[in-house]
Order: C-alpha cells, then structure tokens, then sequence
C-alpha cells in the first residue's frame, strides 16, 4: 500500500490519478492479450510464422506500452504541451519521409522502418495534434496576441494534407472529427460550423471521386453487389456463429479465413468464440472510459485542460466505434484498430502516450486557499494555466 504521508513522485501520482479510468485502460490490453491468443494464431499459420507469433510481439509491446502510460500521466499540464509539441514535429517530419522511403503496402506509404522497427508515424501525431490545437483555441478565447484559431487551421491543413497524400482517409476523418470537436467546444460561431460542415461535405465527395479504392469502399457498403465483401460478409459470420455465449476459446471456426482476425476484424473473433455477452460487455468498457473522460475534462476550469481531454476523449471513442461498426458491416470498410485489443505495435504505444495524456491532464492538483478565509486547507483546484 502507498502511505497517503508519502510525498514521493509515485505516492504524489497515485493518489491523484484517476484510478477507474487507468483500471479501464488496463483490462482493455488484458482483453487484448486474451483475444490475440484467439485471433492472431490461424494468420501467423496462414503465413508460415509460428502459431504464437503475434500473440508474443504482442505481449512484448505491453511492457513499453506500460511504461509510457504511466510516464505520460506524471506530466504536469505545462509538461504536456511541450512533450505534445516535440512529439507532433517528430511525427510530422516522420510522415514527410515515408512519402518518399516509407514501405509500400497495398498502394499506401504509412510506415517507416527505424532502427528495425516498423513505426506509423500518423499513430503518434494524433494525439499531438488535437493537445497542441486545444492550447491554440484557449490562447485564441483569451484574447492572446498568438492567433490561435489561424495557427490550428494551419495545422489542420499540415496535416490533412500529409493524410491524404499517404494516402489514409480514415484517419483523415478522425482527425476532423476530433478536431472540430475541440473547435465547437472552445465557442465557435455558427458561422464556422456551417463552413466546415460545408468543407466536410465536399472532401467526401472530391476523396470519392478522387480515390477509387475510398469510392470502391462506399459503393460496396451500398450495393454489395458491385465488388469484393469477403472481409466483412466473413465477420459477420463469426458473430452469428457466435451466438450470445460464443462457441468457446479456441472452437471459433470462420476466424480461420478471416484475413484480418488479429487487427480490424478482432471484434468478430471475439464475438465467434466468447458471445455477443462478451462484446457488449467490451463495449461498455469503453463506453466507460470515454464517459469517465469526458465527465472530468466538462467539470474542469481550466479551458485547455477541458479542450485537450475532450479531445483525446472523443478521438478514442470514435475509433473504438469505427473498429466496432465496420465489424458488424454498419459503415464502410476502413482499416483502423480496436484500441489495445488489435494487434499493432505503433497503435498500442500511440495510444498509451494518449491516454497517458489524459490521465495527466484529469489528475486531481491542490493549491492551497488563502488564510483570510479563516483556515489553512487545501482545496481540489484545476492547474492554472503555464
């Protein structure tokens, strides 16, 4: 046990961090663990690797992932800017390079190989890049002399157009979405929200006459008739066979010529093998993590540390939804991690710095209140802002 006398850093941290949302984060790379061993086997198998492959490189990626979730919720606001700034101009030149020496997989340049390692650089800016655009709004709202709003949309265009060079339109719309969401919360005009709903409609309709693959994808969730639906006919297969208890671990049948079973299709293994029970209760785990998020981030009164946690909260939650709904074929195809369950070494690291982020920003601080109020405590205050 950690003595509430201690005023080490580790002690200081762990009796302000919240614990249920840490506890959540957690049993979601338990779960991950556990339906790796269900889904990665029958791929490695189909690729001449070992059966437990992934399922080991997996493991080996939660003690780093470990380790960078708790490193990041020590951080102090003012520590998360600037970590959050280093991070987002590595990961932006990072990007820049792999246009031109990134692997090529399927027609996109999204990873590069560094001392090794294949790292997806777009992974770790996210979460950078909606931190760094909520301190630009609350420098905005405050009347700063730095134009915050123009420098966000600067950034937003950065980084929309490295997205779409890749090209990965996927994490295009993410990003957007999170975007403008700690755009609406820091007080835009209704001005603004019809302008970007307009620049959101007409990005759809020029990535779908642009990108054939992007057209490809909403044709076949539209009709699918009119090409290829293997992938997503198979999963919903696997939920069926599933049940509401599953057909047990190991007996799942259809995961075995499921293409993607250890990454984007992950939910439909877990729904073969262990029931639509277990799914929902995965759901609510993250429907827990999200609302226990976004619950701190709108009490708190520091406006920047509302902003960037909204936003991580939101970009979290929408790519969990994402994951689950191309699963159960209710939007388009689109290949994106189920956060800390998919297999991935560059997602699950990414989004141990962002929720690490999060962590950091909702610890609980205390500042002490004046003595003309008659007594010398300590209140539960937001950070003031560095």
């Amino acid at each position: 046990m950690v003595s509430r006398a201690d005023r080490g850093v580790f002690a200081e941290w762990w009796w302000t961090v919240d614990k249920f949302l840490l506890f959540g984060v957690i049993a979601l790379m338990i779960g991950g663990v556990v339906l790796s061993l269900a889904g990665s086997p029958p791929v490695a198998e189909r690729i001449g690797l070992d059966s437990f492959h992934f399922v080991k490189r997996h493991v080996a990626f939660l003690i780093p992932t470990l380790a960078i979730l708790i490193a990041t919720s020590l951080l102090s606001p003012r520590n998360v800017r600037r970590a959050t700034l280093i991070v987002f101009v590595i990961a932006i030149v990072l990007m820049f390079a792999t246009l031109f020496i990134g692997q090529e997989v399927k027609g996109a340049r999204r990873w590069i190989n560094l001392a090794g390692f294949s790292l997806q650089p777009s992974e770790f800016m996210k979460p950078a890049f909606v931190v760094l655009s909520a301190w630009l709004f609350t420098e905005s709202s405050r009347g700063s002399d730095i134009p915050g709003n123009l420098f966000a949309i600067l950034l937003l265009t950065i980084v929309v157009a490295l997205l779409v060079a890749q090209p990965d339109l996927g994490q295009t719309m993410l990003v957007v979405i999170a975007w403008s969401t700690v755009f609406f919360l820091a007080g835009l005009s209704w001005i603004w929200i019809g302008g970007l709903a307009g620049l959101g409609a007409l990005g759809i309709l020029a990535a779908y006459t642009v990108f054939p693959h992007f057209a490809g994808r909403i044709n076949r969730f539209l009709d699918p008739a009119t090409g290829d639906t293997f992938q997503v006919d198979t999963a919903l297969e696997s939920v069926l066979r599933g049940g509401w208890f599953g057909r047990g671990p190991g007996e799942g049948v259809v995961k075995r010529i499921l293409p993607d079973s250890h990454t984007d299709f992950i939910f439909a293994v877990a729904a073969e093998e262990f029931g639509i029970i277990l799914c929902m209760l995965l759901v609510l785990v993250f429907a827990f993590i999200v609302i226990r998020g976004l619950s701190h981030s709108l009490k708190n009164q520091d406006a920047f540390v509302r902003l960037a946690s909204a936003g991580l909260m939101v970009l979290f939650g929408v790519q969990s939804c994402i994951n689950m709904s191309v699963n159960l074929n209710l939007m388009p195809a689109k290949g994106m991690t189920l956060p800390f369950v998919s297999y991935g070494g560059s997602s699950m690291l990414a989004l141990a710095f962002q929720m690490g982020l999060v962590l950091a920003l909702t610890r609980r601080r205390f500042e002490p209140v004046s003595f003309s109020r008659g007594f010398s405590r300590f209140d539960n205050v937001t950070p003031k802002a560095a």
